[in-house]
Protein backbone atom coordinates (compact mmCIF):
# COMPACT_ATOMS: atom_id res chain seq x y z
CA UNK A 1 0.00 0.00 0.00
CA UNK A 2 1.39 3.38 -1.02
CA UNK A 3 1.88 5.79 1.84
CA UNK A 4 0.47 9.30 1.78
CA UNK A 5 2.74 12.29 2.12
CA UNK A 6 1.60 12.86 5.68
CA UNK A 7 2.30 9.23 6.55
CA UNK A 8 5.81 9.53 5.14
CA UNK A 9 6.38 12.70 7.13
CA UNK A 10 5.15 10.99 10.29
CA UNK A 11 7.48 8.06 9.65
CA UNK A 12 10.39 10.47 9.23
CA UNK A 13 9.52 12.06 12.54
CA UNK A 14 9.48 8.69 14.26
CA UNK A 15 12.87 7.77 12.82
CA UNK A 16 14.41 11.05 13.92
CA UNK A 17 12.90 11.15 17.38
CA UNK A 18 14.33 7.70 18.10
CA UNK A 19 17.87 8.81 17.34
CA UNK A 20 18.42 11.22 20.20
CA UNK A 21 21.36 13.20 18.77
CA UNK A 22 22.22 13.61 15.11
CA UNK A 23 24.90 15.19 12.95
CA UNK A 24 23.63 16.28 9.54
CA UNK A 25 25.70 16.86 6.40
CA UNK A 26 24.23 20.23 5.44
CA UNK A 27 24.61 21.70 1.95
CA UNK A 28 21.86 24.31 2.04
CA UNK A 29 19.89 22.55 -0.70
CA UNK A 30 16.21 21.74 -0.36
CA UNK A 31 16.70 18.13 0.77
CA UNK A 32 19.21 18.73 3.57
CA UNK A 33 17.35 21.92 4.61
CA UNK A 34 14.09 20.01 4.99
CA UNK A 35 15.90 17.29 6.90
CA UNK A 36 17.51 19.85 9.20
CA UNK A 37 14.15 21.51 9.85
CA UNK A 38 12.44 18.23 10.70
CA UNK A 39 15.34 17.10 12.89
CA UNK A 40 15.17 20.39 14.75
CA UNK A 41 11.43 19.91 15.27
CA UNK A 42 11.92 16.41 16.65
CA UNK A 43 15.21 16.78 18.55
CA UNK A 44 15.56 20.47 19.37
CA UNK A 45 19.14 21.40 20.28
CA UNK A 46 20.46 17.86 19.80
CA UNK A 47 21.14 18.57 16.13
CA UNK A 48 24.45 19.64 14.61
CA UNK A 49 24.66 20.94 11.03
CA UNK A 50 28.08 20.34 9.45
CA UNK A 51 28.83 22.53 6.44
CA UNK A 52 31.82 21.46 4.36
CA UNK A 53 33.90 23.91 2.34
CA UNK A 54 35.06 22.14 -0.80
CA UNK A 55 37.17 23.02 -3.82
CA UNK A 56 34.44 21.46 -5.95
CA UNK A 57 31.56 23.63 -4.71
CA UNK A 58 31.10 27.38 -4.88
CA UNK A 59 32.02 29.57 -1.93
CA UNK A 60 28.59 31.12 -2.27
CA UNK A 61 27.01 27.73 -1.61
CA UNK A 62 29.08 27.29 1.56
CA UNK A 63 28.33 30.78 2.86
CA UNK A 64 24.64 30.42 2.07
CA UNK A 65 24.39 27.09 3.87
CA UNK A 66 26.09 28.46 7.00
CA UNK A 67 23.80 31.49 7.06
CA UNK A 68 20.68 29.39 6.49
CA UNK A 69 21.48 26.97 9.32
CA UNK A 70 22.31 29.84 11.67
CA UNK A 71 19.04 31.58 10.78
CA UNK A 72 17.20 28.35 11.60
CA UNK A 73 18.76 28.45 15.05
CA UNK A 74 20.71 25.21 14.60
CA UNK A 75 24.24 24.73 15.88
CA UNK A 76 26.67 24.90 12.95
CA UNK A 77 30.13 23.42 12.53
CA UNK A 78 32.26 24.50 9.56
CA UNK A 79 34.90 22.16 8.16
CA UNK A 80 36.92 21.83 4.95
CA UNK A 81 37.97 19.15 2.48
CA UNK A 82 40.86 19.34 0.00
CA UNK A 83 39.51 16.85 -2.51
CA UNK A 84 41.84 17.71 -5.36
CA UNK A 85 44.82 16.66 -3.23
CA UNK A 86 43.51 13.10 -3.59
CA UNK A 87 44.78 11.72 -6.95
CA UNK A 88 41.81 9.35 -7.20
CA UNK A 89 39.44 12.33 -7.12
CA UNK A 90 41.52 14.62 -9.36
CA UNK A 91 41.68 11.82 -11.97
CA UNK A 92 37.95 12.37 -12.52
CA UNK A 93 36.93 8.82 -13.37
CA UNK A 94 33.51 7.34 -12.52
CA UNK A 95 35.20 5.98 -9.38
CA UNK A 96 36.14 9.52 -8.30
CA UNK A 97 32.62 10.15 -7.03
CA UNK A 98 33.02 7.18 -4.73
CA UNK A 99 36.33 8.47 -3.35
CA UNK A 100 34.90 11.96 -2.88
CA UNK A 101 31.92 10.69 -0.91
CA UNK A 102 34.16 8.31 1.02
CA UNK A 103 36.25 11.30 2.12
CA UNK A 104 33.13 13.20 3.14
CA UNK A 105 31.53 10.44 5.19
CA UNK A 106 34.84 9.58 6.84
CA UNK A 107 35.24 13.22 7.90
CA UNK A 108 31.68 13.34 9.23
CA UNK A 109 32.14 10.09 11.16
CA UNK A 110 35.30 11.43 12.80
CA UNK A 111 33.52 14.62 13.84
CA UNK A 112 30.52 12.70 15.13
CA UNK A 113 32.75 10.46 17.25
CA UNK A 114 34.69 13.41 18.65
CA UNK A 115 31.55 15.36 19.55
CA UNK A 116 29.32 12.56 20.75
CA UNK A 117 26.76 12.26 17.98
CA UNK A 118 25.76 8.61 17.43
CA UNK A 119 24.20 9.19 13.99
CA UNK A 120 25.45 10.82 10.79
CA UNK A 121 22.64 11.76 8.40
CA UNK A 122 22.66 12.91 4.80
CA UNK A 123 20.01 14.34 2.48
CA UNK A 124 19.83 11.55 -0.11
CA UNK A 125 16.29 10.94 -1.38
CA UNK A 126 14.47 8.35 -3.46
CA UNK A 127 15.28 10.19 -6.70
CA UNK A 128 18.97 9.55 -6.01
CA UNK A 129 18.41 5.84 -6.59
CA UNK A 130 17.69 6.43 -10.30
CA UNK A 131 21.04 7.78 -11.48
CA UNK A 132 24.65 6.64 -11.39
CA UNK A 133 25.36 7.07 -7.67
CA UNK A 134 28.61 5.57 -6.42
CA UNK A 135 28.08 7.73 -3.35
CA UNK A 136 25.49 5.22 -2.20
CA UNK A 137 28.23 2.62 -1.80
CA UNK A 138 30.44 5.02 0.19
CA UNK A 139 27.51 5.97 2.42
CA UNK A 140 26.69 2.34 3.16
CA UNK A 141 30.31 1.48 3.91
CA UNK A 142 30.65 4.39 6.31
CA UNK A 143 27.36 3.70 8.06
CA UNK A 144 25.64 7.03 7.41
CA UNK A 145 21.84 7.13 7.34
CA UNK A 146 19.68 8.53 4.53
CA UNK A 147 16.50 8.93 6.55
CA UNK A 148 14.61 10.71 3.76
CA UNK A 149 15.10 7.58 1.66
CA UNK A 150 14.09 5.42 4.61
CA UNK A 151 10.81 7.34 4.72
CA UNK A 152 10.38 6.89 0.94
CA UNK A 153 10.48 10.59 0.07
CA UNK A 154 10.86 12.03 -3.42
CA UNK A 155 12.02 15.52 -4.46
CA UNK A 156 8.59 16.89 -5.29
CA UNK A 157 7.23 15.68 -1.94
CA UNK A 158 10.10 17.32 -0.08
CA UNK A 159 9.53 20.59 -1.94
CA UNK A 160 5.84 20.47 -0.99
CA UNK A 161 6.54 19.79 2.68
CA UNK A 162 9.33 22.39 2.74
CA UNK A 163 6.94 25.01 1.40
CA UNK A 164 4.45 24.13 4.14
CA UNK A 165 7.20 24.51 6.74
CA UNK A 166 8.39 27.85 5.28
CA UNK A 167 11.84 26.47 4.49
CA UNK A 168 13.19 29.38 2.40
CA UNK A 169 14.98 27.20 -0.18
CA UNK A 170 11.95 24.99 -0.91
CA UNK A 171 12.16 25.81 -4.65
CA UNK A 172 15.95 26.18 -4.97
CA UNK A 173 17.41 24.52 -8.09
CA UNK A 174 19.62 21.50 -7.45
CA UNK A 175 23.36 22.07 -7.32
CA UNK A 176 26.11 19.57 -7.95
CA UNK A 177 29.84 19.22 -7.63
CA UNK A 178 31.69 21.26 -10.25
CA UNK A 179 33.52 18.05 -11.13
CA UNK A 180 30.33 17.04 -12.96
CA UNK A 181 31.16 19.60 -15.67
CA UNK A 182 34.16 17.59 -16.87
CA UNK A 183 34.08 14.43 -19.03
CA UNK A 184 35.30 11.33 -17.26
CA UNK A 185 39.03 10.93 -17.76
CA UNK A 186 39.70 14.68 -17.95
CA UNK A 187 41.94 15.39 -14.97
CA UNK A 188 40.78 18.35 -12.95
CA UNK A 189 42.63 20.98 -10.96
CA UNK A 190 41.83 24.26 -9.25
CA UNK A 191 42.45 26.30 -12.41
CA UNK A 192 40.02 24.31 -14.55
CA UNK A 193 37.38 24.28 -11.82
CA UNK A 194 37.75 28.05 -11.41
CA UNK A 195 37.42 28.55 -15.18
CA UNK A 196 34.11 26.68 -15.30
CA UNK A 197 32.85 28.30 -12.11
CA UNK A 198 33.55 31.83 -13.36
CA UNK A 199 31.81 31.04 -16.66
CA UNK A 200 28.69 29.76 -14.90
CA UNK A 201 28.57 32.70 -12.47
CA UNK A 202 28.72 35.07 -15.44
CA UNK A 203 25.84 33.29 -17.17
CA UNK A 204 23.78 33.24 -13.98
CA UNK A 205 24.18 37.02 -13.72
CA UNK A 206 22.93 37.28 -17.32
CA UNK A 207 19.70 35.59 -16.24
CA UNK A 208 20.41 31.94 -16.98
CA UNK A 209 19.67 30.54 -13.53
CA UNK A 210 19.61 26.91 -14.68
CA UNK A 211 22.93 26.49 -16.45
CA UNK A 212 25.84 24.11 -16.85
CA UNK A 213 29.15 24.88 -18.58
CA UNK A 214 30.53 21.53 -19.70
CA UNK A 215 34.29 21.56 -20.18
CA UNK A 216 35.76 19.95 -23.30
CA UNK A 217 39.36 21.23 -23.27
CA UNK A 218 39.17 24.44 -25.35
CA UNK A 219 35.40 24.12 -25.96
CA UNK A 220 32.65 25.22 -23.58
CA UNK A 221 29.42 23.29 -24.20
CA UNK A 222 26.69 25.25 -22.47
CA UNK A 223 23.39 23.83 -21.29
CA UNK A 224 20.50 26.18 -20.55
CA UNK A 225 16.81 25.32 -20.33
CA UNK A 226 15.12 24.98 -23.71
CA UNK A 227 13.05 28.12 -23.21
CA UNK A 228 16.27 30.10 -22.69
CA UNK A 229 18.17 28.95 -25.80
CA UNK A 230 16.76 31.82 -27.89
CA UNK A 231 17.83 34.32 -25.19
CA UNK A 232 21.28 32.74 -25.19
CA UNK A 233 21.66 33.30 -28.93
CA UNK A 234 20.60 36.94 -28.59
CA UNK A 235 23.45 37.45 -26.10
CA UNK A 236 25.91 35.21 -27.92
CA UNK A 237 28.51 37.90 -28.67
CA UNK A 238 28.69 39.01 -25.04
CA UNK A 239 28.90 35.39 -23.88
CA UNK A 240 31.53 34.50 -26.48
CA UNK A 241 33.73 37.43 -25.48
CA UNK A 242 33.57 36.61 -21.77
CA UNK A 243 34.22 32.89 -22.09
CA UNK A 244 37.13 33.42 -24.48
CA UNK A 245 38.62 35.78 -21.89
CA UNK A 246 38.36 32.92 -19.40
CA UNK A 247 40.42 30.63 -21.64
CA UNK A 248 37.96 28.87 -23.95
CA UNK A 249 38.56 29.03 -27.72
CA UNK A 250 35.07 27.92 -28.75
CA UNK A 251 31.63 28.37 -27.19
CA UNK A 252 28.65 26.19 -28.10
CA UNK A 253 25.09 25.70 -26.86
CA UNK A 254 23.74 22.18 -26.36
CA UNK A 255 20.47 21.85 -28.28
CA UNK A 256 19.24 19.17 -25.86
CA UNK A 257 19.13 21.87 -23.21
CA UNK A 258 19.84 21.81 -19.49
CA UNK A 259 19.87 18.43 -17.76
CA UNK A 260 21.61 16.98 -14.76
CA UNK A 261 23.96 14.04 -15.15
CA UNK A 262 24.61 14.59 -18.85
CA UNK A 263 28.22 13.46 -18.47
CA UNK A 264 26.86 10.07 -17.40
CA UNK A 265 25.10 9.64 -20.77
CA UNK A 266 28.29 8.22 -22.29
CA UNK A 267 28.72 5.53 -19.63
CA UNK A 268 27.85 1.95 -20.64
CA UNK A 269 24.49 0.85 -19.27
CA UNK A 270 26.03 -2.00 -17.30
CA UNK A 271 28.39 0.44 -15.55
CA UNK A 272 25.47 2.66 -14.61
CA UNK A 273 23.74 -0.31 -13.02
CA UNK A 274 26.74 -1.71 -11.19
CA UNK A 275 28.16 -0.44 -7.92
CA UNK A 276 31.65 0.96 -8.10
CA UNK A 277 34.16 -1.37 -6.49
Amino acid sequence: MNKTLNEKNEQLGEILSGMGRVLIAFSGGVDSSFLLKRAQQELGDDVLAVVVASELFRNEEFDGAVKLAENMGVRVLKTEMKELENPAIAANTPESWYHSKKMLYSRLNNLAEEMGYPYVLDGMIMDDMDDFRPGLKARTEEGARSVLQEAGMYKQEIRELSKQLDVPVWNKPASCSLASRFPYGTKINREKVSQVNEAELFLIKLGFEMVRVRYHENVARIEVTEDKIADFLVKREQIQMKLVSLGFDYVSVDLKGYRTGSMNEVLPKEQMETEIG
